[in-house]
């Protein structure tokens, strides 16, 4: 990564200022711009999250912001009503009042003697689902926004479900949210306001998770913010970029094809983190990518990314499982148009002896997997740690229904969202399947290329759910993630059923026999042909970025993942921690720049019965400390999730320290009905 310390406009920085609210709220923002813009107003760029400007994401804004000051724009990085130094409390993601909140701030800073009056708006995960959310309300001088590792469907394809079924991630997720949102202010910009701003947002914590499992199927709660119900409330330009490690890689697809605005889209191999500082690699030019979408959205300068392809994606080659990739293998290929008319479909039929072009006999085979299938699945989403990426997935293909091709005769690539079509029956009212396609080298080793859940009471859509009549036949069809993949010559091909995929998702009530029949099940593989115009693609730039202050590790402990199997019980335990024990260390960091020091710790722990999903348990907790001269403070927070046929129970804990004494502590012990989940 090259850093500039000079830019064809000298910058200045505002470490801290208000933005006013109609409500008489304030939002914190910090600002980097062109140091002449007051003479030379400049287009504004709006980030817009909850993760603590001047603290947590320091380290990483700087040297983004500054890079788009010193390219002629005022970068601004504010925080949402409820986090970090705003006033108010965060009650929900994407809520009304922050979308309003957003609508005021694009008119707050049009108006700014530094701006010229046009507005774009950047965000990667939370702020890419807001730049959607945002840009459907039209506020009149947002022109162009751009949205990384973001989903425009809050339902069916983000960290609460998938397929209808229950992911652990919303637990994770849930209970960071709630950690976070437990954080004061800084009393160096708030002054002596921060112990009451922070108690407010303690009496107030929402427990997250319980929130988004009280709807577990797609209502009117999850309408709110999903702009797939309509992508005509978007009229500005939106360029769409996500990865294929990462969970959101789904929308860009959709968002080109659905989206009349004008539309860009790029996926990479990247993880949950911005192109120019993401793994796998190869990294990009994200930057120099986003200036020249800003030069023509906002400043209406030639720089021909709109004469470019739609759609722009990573070709990934075949590799070998590994934890952590540092970088994948492969090309940039592109389609004009999306969905591509060049896109064909390969039907492979599942016969009694595996798949096959042609069509077979019809044999009913039955399965019910282990509890512990899906232990090789990696994460639901990678960030770039080690031990994210799915690995060999042999132990999970030996507990799963498999239905092998014979060696590819010629080498494959597909580009798009494989489908299982299956015609099956289920022994139980409930059900869930998980369907894996698997890339088989000659030696044996299976790699995950894509997977895909479905919880079979949403076989008909995720709106009203119902139950399965037992032994009655189905057709269903399960959509697995969007992926470009290349099957080598002597590869093969390989499609893995099975009844339970821990611990990503959550376990059906019961142990569940599902009954696929061949002859009248198939596979269909997205299949693209080559392209000779992906040859003269322009090539992306090494990645650049601006100068930061950064911080110093003092005590940095990586992720540790460990799974453990008692083989007198038949339990299964998978650890993800940060420190040695249990919550005894912290990563530690110190921000020189406002003598800040910080820890974080997290402890989590999965756990169920080979045969027995009533005993599925996970268990989230958190600790985090702040600290300057005297003042310190310090949150931990702790869920557990359990559960019978009927009901989950969610058991959660909130506990402040100041300067080592408990000021609040508040717990939570729910009964949660299933409701087909």
């Amino acid at each position: 990564m090259r850093e500039l310390s000079r830019f064809p406009r000298p910058i200045r920085e505002i470490e801290h200022c208000w933005i006013p609210l109609p409500d008489g709220a304030r939002l914190a923002a910090r600002v980097w711009l062109p140091a002449d813009a007051e003479a030379e107003p400049v287009p504004a760029i709006l980030e817009y999250l909850p993760y603590r400007k001047r603290d947590f994401t320091r380290a990483r804004d700087e040297p983004m912001h500054s890079y788009l000051a010193g390219h002629g724009y005022a970068s601004v990085r504010v925080d949402i009503r409820g986090s970090g130094d705003s006033d108010g409390l965060l009650t929900d993601e994407y809520s009304a009042a922050e979308h309003a909140d957003a609508v005021e701030a694009i008119a707050w800073l049009a108006a700014q003697p530094w701006c010229d009056g046009a507005v774009g708006m950047m965000g990667i995960s939370w702020g890419g689902f807001n730049a959607l959310q945002v840009a459907a309300h039209r506020p009149p001088a947002l022109r162009a926004i751009i949205t990384l590792c973001a989903s425009d469907d809050r339902y069916a394809d983000d960290a609460h479900y998938m397929g209808g079924c229950l992911l652990n991630e919303n637990l994770q997720w849930g209970t960071l949210l709630t950690h976070y949102n437990a954080y004061p202010p800084d009393p160096a910009i708030v002054g002596d306001a921060w112990r009451a701003t922070w108690r407010a947002r303690l009496e107030r914590a929402t427990l997250f998770p319980e929130l988004w499992m009280r709807h577990p199927h797609r209502d009117a709660y999850w309408a709110r913010g999903s702009v797939a119900d309509d992508y005509d409330r978007i009229a500005c330009a939106v360029y769409a970029i996500g990865g294929w490690a990462d969970g959101y890689s789904n929308a860009v697809p959709r968002l080109v094809a659905g989206l009349s605005a004008p539309c860009k889209g790029l996926i990479g191999p990247w993880a949950h983190a911005f192109p120019h500082d993401a793994v796998p690699g190869p990294a990009i030019g994200f930057l120099q990518e986003a200036v020249r979408w800003w030069d023509h959205w906002l400043k209406g300068q030639p720089t021909g990314i709109m004469d470019e392809p739609r759609l722009r994606v990573w070709m990934q080659e075949s590799v070998a499982p590994a934890p952590q990739y540092a970088e994948r293998p492969g090309r940039w290929v592109a389609e004009d148009a999306w969905p591509s008319p060049r896109i064909g479909t390969f039907n492979l039929t599942l016969t009694p002896n595996g798949l096959d072009p042609d069509d077979a006999e019809e044999v009913a085979v039955s399965f019910s997997s282990a509890q512990t299938t899906g232990l090789s699945g990696g994460e639901w989403c990678a960030f770039g740690a080690g031990g994210e990426m799915p690995g060999d997935q042999r132990a999970d293909d030996g507990r799963s229904q498999c239905f092998d091709s014979a060696p590819l005769e010629e080498r494959l690539e597909i580009l798009g969202a494989p489908v299982a079509v299956l015609e099956l029956a289920v022994d139980q009212p409930t059900a869930i399947l998980a369907v894996r396609l698997n890339e088989v080298a000659p030696d044996g080793v299976s790699l995950r290329v894509t997977y895909g859940l479905l919880n079979l009471a949403h076989r008909d859509g995720h709106a009203a759910p119902a139950t399965l009549e037992p032994g009655r036949r189905y057709r269903v069809r399960v959509r697995l993630n969007d992926i470009a993949h290349v099957f080598p010559q002597g590869h093969g091909v390989r499609l893995a059923l099975s009844t339970s995929y821990w611990p990503i998702a959550w376990p059906a009530a019961r142990p569940t026999t599902v009954t696929v029949f061949t002859g009248r099940s198939h596979l269909e593989l997205p299949v693209r042909p080559p392209r000779a115009e992906d040859a003269a693609l322009r090539p992306f730039e090494p990645p650049e970025q601006g100068p930061g202050s950064g911080h110093v590790d003092l005590h940095p402990h990586p992720f540790q993942r460990v799974v453990a199997h008692d083989l007198a019980s038949y339990e299964t335990e998978y650890v993800l921690h940060t420190d040695a024990g249990e919550l005894g260390g912290a990563s530690l960091a110190r921000i020189e720049a406002i003598d800040l020091d910080l820890g974080f710790s997290m402890l989590k722990r999965f756990r169920i019965a080979q045969f027995d999903p009533g005993a599925a348990r996970a268990m989230v907790r958190l600790a985090t400390t702040l600290a300057r001269g005297d003042w310190s403070v310090r949150v931990e927070t702790a869920t557990e999730l359990s559960v019978d046929p009927e009901a989950f129970r969610l058991a959660a804990s909130l506990e402040a320290f100041e300067g080592g004494r408990t000021v609040f502590r508040r717990e939570w012990d729910v009964a949660i009905p299933r409701r087909l989940v």
